[in-house]
């Protein structure tokens, strides 16, 4: 059922972008890309907030992630979308082959950013640890790709490198510690943590988790 999902989601995305012309998706596709990096990166700190200033009980401490990332992702993109409207020029002129490959390459990048946003979200929802198909240690697009995997790699990269702030050393997921014999000092954990705050959710008959975005309020790129 979710590999369905996931490709009813990059066709329409794709249709619906590629009909914006070249320059059109072109825009889109940056907005979208910047969107779901910020989102990512400041969707726990603000679930945080709405868990202990609004509804810190029951379900919630679960869905405020969700809802967070989502919600996130949906501003800025409605945000960067007003802005290339009124400083981009509505049409211009390019060769007609380049505006046919332009427009549906640019379409499909941003078609696949939606879609493996999304079941990256799915990750973070208070439902129990595998449903509809979705599983966390599963490539979830028909078994042979792993775009969930894929995104929280590339955002991964991104706050580690050229996102990285300063000397403050933030970065989107994943704790630094040295072991001997380990080249590598920082451990990612975002599926695991949520896998785990799913199951335990489940266990419990509904009741929320400890809520897992407690150590990270302050992190940014």
């Amino acid at each position: 059922m979710i590999d369905i999902l996931l490709l009813a989601i990059l066709g329409i995305v794709t249709w619906c972008v590629a009909s914006e012309g070249a320059w059109g998706a072109g825009f889109i596709f940056v907005s979208v890309l910047l969107a779901g990096l910020l989102a990512m990166n400041y969707f726990e700190p603000l679930a945080t907030f709405l868990t202990n200033n609004i509804a810190s009980s029951g379900a919630w401490r679960q869905r405020w992630d969700s809802i967070a990332l989502v919600g996130l992702f949906v501003a800025f993109i409605f945000l960067f979308r007003e802005v290339t409207v009124r400083i981009a020029p509505t049409y211009m002129q390019v060769h007609p082959l380049v505006h046919e490959v332009a427009r549906w390459s640019f379409a499909f990048m941003t078609g696949y950013i939606a879609m493996a946003f999304l079941l990256t979200a799915l990750h973070t929802t208070p439902l129990p640890r595998e449903f509809g198909g979705f599983t966390p240690e599963r490539a979830n697009f028909f078994g042979a790709v792993a775009p969930d995997r894929q995104w929280l790699g590339f955002s991964q990269y991104v706050s580690e490198k050229s996102m990285r702030n300063g000397s403050m050393g933030h970065i989107f997921d994943g704790p630094e510690y040295t072991f001997p014999q380990h080249q590598n000092s920082i451990w990612p954990s975002f599926p695991i943590r949520y896998a785990t705050r799913r199951g335990q959710g489940a266990a419990s008959g509904g009741q929320a988790a400890k809520p897992l975005t407690e150590e990270k309020a302050s992190r940014a790129f």
